[in-house]
């Protein structure tokens, strides 16, 4: 991709997606060291359906503050539902132990780490 980019103008439309890919090559590349990475944000943009679709309805948040809050906890209870995580389940156990666990201990709680404690724990 370098070669062929130092053969185009820089003002040429695919230099310039060329350039801001090469700038974000580690981030375009993620894929290949993690296969836990999708190559598309399909699922994301799928799980933000519903919100989407009722934002006449939740026009108003009562603050900046209260929107920024919302999104918040939709992007905690989608990315559980992603991860196959009954998000009630996930957030009162979150809620009731993240105070007192380590900082080092916090991956723990990720959706995808809790519910493959938990499996665990079934299984032992």
């Amino acid at each position: 991709m370098r070669t062929e980019r130092a053969r185009l103008s820089r003002h040429n439309p695919v230099a310039k997606a060329m350039d801001y890919m090469l700038k974000r090559w580690e981030s375009f590349t993620v894929f290949l060291r993690d296969g836990r990475v999708c190559l598309t944000n399909n699922a994301a943009e799928r799980a933000l359906r519903g919100i989407t679709l009722g934002r006449k309805s939740w026009l108003f948040c009562g603050s900046d503050r209260g929107g920024e809050r919302a999104a918040v906890m939709y992007s905690l209870i989608t990315t559980a539902k992603i991860n196959d995580v009954d998000s009630q389940a996930w957030l009162a156990d979150v809620l009731a132990r993240i105070n007192d666990l380590p900082q080092n201990r916090l991956h723990e709680l990720l959706p995808w780490e809790w519910k493959a404690i938990r499996e665990r724990a079934r299984a032992a």
